[in-house]
C-alpha cells in the first residue's frame, strides 16, 4: 500500500506536467502599417496578440494583479521606437479582486522612427523580446522574440493592407485626449472625480467608469457611483492604498457608454484630473492685491473711456465746490461702483452656485441686455449733442438718473462704469476673477469688491486730496463744446453694441434694435419741444415721449428673443469653429492647436485679434508649424466654452490655449494659456517653442 501510495505521489505530478500544452497561451507577432521604410519616416507598427480562450493579457495598470506586455528592443543603428499606445481595457473581476486587461485579440500600436540616412536597396529588420504575464485561474509568465523586416523604399511606401487595417482599428480605439477639464477631492475613504462636462444627454448615458493609469490611487474593484448633471460628471469610488495625501494629478480613462437608436456607443477619453487644495495662506492676499491692480487698468480700457471721460467733464465743472462737496462726490461714484461689482458679482455667484454654466461678462450675452445697454448709451449721447437736457447735464451721466446734480448724479455715473467695465478684461483680472468663482460666496465677493476699488480709485482719489485740483482747467464755455465732442465715442459704442446684436440675434434683431433707437431719438426731440411749449401741449407731448420710450423698450427683448442664423457663429478665414469633438480629434492626430476663446462683445479680444491673431507673421507662423487654429465663440452662452473657462481656472474671455503635438506616441504634452493682452511677437514666441 505504501508503495502505491509513494507511485501515486511521483507519476501524478509528472502526468499534471504531461497534460499541459507545450502551446503557449498567447501567440504574438509585429504588424506594419506600411509594406517599406523611408529614411526619416515615422510610422506605425504594432504588437498582435492571439489570446487563448479564458485567459487574458494586462493594460499599462493591471489592477490588482498582473502585469503588462514589454518589449526589449534590439533595433538597426539610428531607429528610434515609442511606447505603445493603449487601447481601453475590459474589467476582469476574479473573486474580490479586480484586473484590467484584454482577452481574444489585442494589438497595441507604437511608433517607429528612421535614420535619415538608409541605403537604397536594402531592407531593416526591427527585433525585439516581448514578454508579458497570461492569467486564467493561474498566471503564467511568458515571452518570444519578434521580429519585422521591411524593404527601404524611395519615396512614400505603400500601405500594407492587412497591418494598416488593424493598426487604423488599434488608434481609433485608444482614448481620445479629454476636451473636459477634471478634478479631484479625497477623504480618508473616498475619491471624488470631477469632470466639467456640460451638455451631456444624461438620459442616454447608461454607464460611467473610470480606469486610473497607475496603482493605488482607488480600489479598483469597489462599485463607482457616477452622476451626470448640468455640469458634468460627478464620480464618487472608495480611495486607494497609495499612503498620504493624494497631491499629483492622477491620469486615467474615462469610458462614457452612451445609449442611441440603434445600439450603444462607447466613447474613451484620457484624462487628467487635478488635485483641488485649499487655498495657500498667501493666497488670498495675492488675488485682492490683483483684483485691485486689474481694476485700475480697467480705467484705461476703450468699453470704459467712453464713460470716464464724461465724468472728468464732470470733475472740472465741481473743481470749485467745497472739499466735503467733493469728497461727497467722489465717494457716491466710489458706492456706486461698489455697488453695482456686488449686484453682478452676486447673480454670479448665485447661478453658478444653482449650476448655471456662466462667467464674468454673462449679461452681456443676452441680447436684451446688450439692446437696453445700446438704448441707454444713445440717450446720453443725444443728451450731450444738446438735443435734449435734463437738469444738468453735467452732473453726471447715465440718463435722468446719472444727470442728476449732486451725489445722486455721482452714484449712478459709478454703477454705469461698472457696468460699462464688464465687456473689459483687463491684465491680471482673469486669474483673480476665476479665483474668486473657486472660493467661498464671501470670498469671491470681497474679490470682486476690490476690482471694483480699483476701477474708482483715481476718480476717489482726486476728490479726496484738494491739493489735486489745481491741476484741473477751469469751468468755462469750452465746455460746452466738449461735450459735444464727447458725444461721438458714446455714438460709436452704440455702434459696437448694435454690431455684437448682429452676431447674436441677425438682421431681424439689428432691425428691432434700430427701431428703438429711431423711437428713443424721436422721444427725446418732443420731450425738448414739449419743455417750452403752454401747459396743454406740454402733456400732451410728455405722454408721446411716455409712448415712445415704452415702444423702444418692448422692443429690447423682441431684438432679444430672436436667434443668430446657424452661420453668426462662423469662425475666421483662417480658423475652425471650436467643438470638443473636433479638438479630441486633432489632439489624437497629433496636431499642434491653438484654441482662441472670444466674444463679439469682449474689446480686449477684438483688440488682440487685430493686432497679433490677424497679421501676417503670426499666420505664417501658424502654417508653418501646422497649427490648426479653434475659434470659440462666447458671445451667446455656450456651456461646453464655459467649462473650458474654468478648467484653466479663468470666467471669462479672453483666453488662448496652445495645445502642442503629442510626442511620439505618448501622452499629449500639456497645454499652456498665453497672456491675455496679446502681441504679434508673443504669439510668435510662443509657436516657436514647438
Amino acid at each position: 500500500m505504501s508503495a502505491f501510495l509513494l507511485a501515486l505521489i511521483l507519476v501524478v505530478p509528472l502526468l499534471a506536467a504531461a497534460a499541459v500544452p507545450d502551446e503557449p497561451r498567447v501567440r504574438v507577432d509585429l504588424v506594419s502599417e506600411v509594406r517599406g521604410v523611408a529614411p526619416g519616416q515615422t510610422f506605425w507598427i504594432g504588437l498582435r496578440q492571439h489570446i487563448a480562450p479564458g485567459w487574458h493579457t494586462y493594460w499599462i495598470n493591471p489592477g490588482d494583479s498582473g502585469e503588462p506586455p514589454r518589449i526589449e528592443w534590439t533595433l538597426p543603428a539610428g531607429f528610434t521606437a515609442g511606447e505603445f499606445s493603449w487601447p481601453p481595457p475590459e474589467r476582469i473581476r476574479t473573486g474580490p479582486a479586480m484586473s484590467y486587461g484584454y482577452s481574444h485579440e489585442i494589438v497595441l500600436p507604437l511608433p517607429v522612427t528612421a535614420p535619415a540616412r538608409l541605403e537604397p536597396g536594402s531592407s531593416v529588420t526591427l527585433r525585439g523580446l516581448a514578454s508579458w504575464l497570461v492569467c486564467e485561474k493561474e498566471c503564467i509568465p511568458e515571452e518570444a522574440p519578434v521580429s519585422l523586416t521591411l524593404p527601404v523604399a524611395v519615396g512614400t511606401p505603400a500601405p500594407d493592407p492587412e497591418g494598416a487595417s488593424l493598426i487604423a482599428a488599434a488608434r481609433r480605439a485608444v482614448p481620445s485626449p479629454s476636451p473636459w477639464g477634471a478634478s479631484f477631492e479625497t477623504t480618508d475613504e473616498t475619491v471624488t472625480l470631477t469632470v466639467a462636462a456640460p451638455g451631456l444627454a444624461r438620459d442616454r448615458i447608461a454607464e460611467v467608469w473610470f480606469y486610473p493609469a497607475r496603482w493605488g490611487a482607488i480600489e479598483h474593484a469597489a462599485p463607482q457611483e457616477a452622476r451626470v448633471d448640468a455640469r458634468g460628471i460627478t464620480l464618487a469610488v472608495a480611495r486607494g492604498q497609495l499612503p498620504g495625501a493624494l497631491a499629483e494629478p492622477i491620469d486615467g480613462v474615462l469610458v462614457m457608454t452612451e445609449r442611441l437608436d440603434e445600439g450603444a456607443a462607447r466613447q474613451a477619453f484620457a484624462l487628467r484630473a487635478l488635485p483641488r487644495r485649499a487655498a495657500a495662506p498667501g493666497a488670498l492676499p495675492a488675488a485682492l492685491l490683483l483684483a485691485l491692480a486689474g481694476g485700475l487698468i480697467l480705467n484705461l480700457m476703450p468699453c470704459v473711456l467712453p464713460v470716464l471721460s464724461v465724468k472728468a467733464l464732470s470733475l472740472v465743472r465741481h473743481g470749485g465746490e467745497s472739499p466735503a462737496a467733493m469728497r461727497r462726490h467722489g465717494i457716491a461714484y466710489t458706492v456706486g461702483v461698489l455697488v453695482s461689482f456686488a449686484a453682478v458679482a452676486g447673480a454670479l455667484i448665485a447661478l453658478r452656485a444653482t449650476g448655471e454654466q456662466i462667467g464674468w461678462g454673462f449679461q452681456l450675452q443676452s441680447p436684451a441686455f446688450v439692446t437696453a445697454l445700446a438704448y441707454l448709451l444713445f440717450a446720453m449721447a443725444l443728451s450731450l449733442s444738446g438735443v435734449f437736457a435734463i437738469g444738468s447735464r453735467l452732473g453726471g451721466i447715465g440718463g435722468s438718473l446719472a444727470a442728476r446734480p449732486g451725489s445722486a448724479g455721482s452714484f449712478f455715473t459709478g454703477a454705469l462704469a461698472a457696468v460699462a467695465a464688464t465687456p473689459c478684461t483687463a491684465p491680471f483680472m482673469g486669474v483673480a476673477v476665476g479665483f474668486a468663482l473657486t472660493q467661498p460666496w464671501t470670498t469671491g465677493l470681497l474679490i470682486f469688491e476690490m476690482l471694483g476699488l480699483g476701477l474708482a480709485a483715481p476718480y476717489l482719489a482726486l476728490t479726496l486730496v484738494p491739493a489735486w485740483r489745481r491741476f484741473l482747467p477751469r469751468p468755462g464755455p469750452w465746455m460746452a463744446r466738449l461735450e459735444r465732442i464727447l458725444a461721438i465715442p458714446l455714438y460709436a459704442s452704440v455702434a459696437w453694441l448694435v454690431w455684437v446684436l448682429s452676431q447674436q440675434v441677425g438682421p431681424a434683431g439689428v432691425i428691432a434694435a434700430l427701431a428703438g433707437l429711431a423711437l428713443i431719438a424721436l422721444a427725446a426731440w418732443l420731450y425738448e419741444r414739449s419743455r417750452s411749449a403752454a401747459v396743454a401741449r406740454r402733456r400732451i407731448g410728455f405722454a408721446a415721449v411716455v409712448a415712445l420710450t415704452l415702444a423702444a423698450i418692448v422692443l429690447s427683448p423682441v431684438a432679444g428673443s430672436l436667434t443668430a442664423p446657424a452661420e453668426g457663429r462662423r469662425a475666421g478665414a483662417n480658423d475652425e469653429v471650436w467643438s470638443a469633438r473636433r479638438l479630441a480629434e486633432l489632439r489624437r492626430q497629433g496636431r499642434p492647436v491653438f484654441v482662441n476663446v472670444t466674444a463679439a462683445w469682449c474689446i480686449t479680444c477684438l483688440v488682440n485679434e487685430r493686432v497679433a491673431l490677424s497679421s501676417g507673421a503670426v499666420a505664417e507662423a501658424f502654417a508653418r508649424k501646422g497649427v490648426v487654429v479653434l475659434k470659440a465663440d462666447w458671445t451667446r452662452r455656450d456651456p461646453a466654452i464655459t467649462a473650458v473657462l474654468g478648467s484653466f481656472g479663468r470666467s471669462g474671455v479672453p483666453l488662448y490655449v496652445l495645445y502642442p503635438p503629442a510626442a511620439s506616441g505618448r501622452s499629449a504634452t500639456e497645454p499652456f494659456v498665453l497672456p491675455q493682452i496679446l502681441s504679434e511677437g508673443a504669439v510668435i514666441e510662443a509657436l516657436d517653442k514647438l
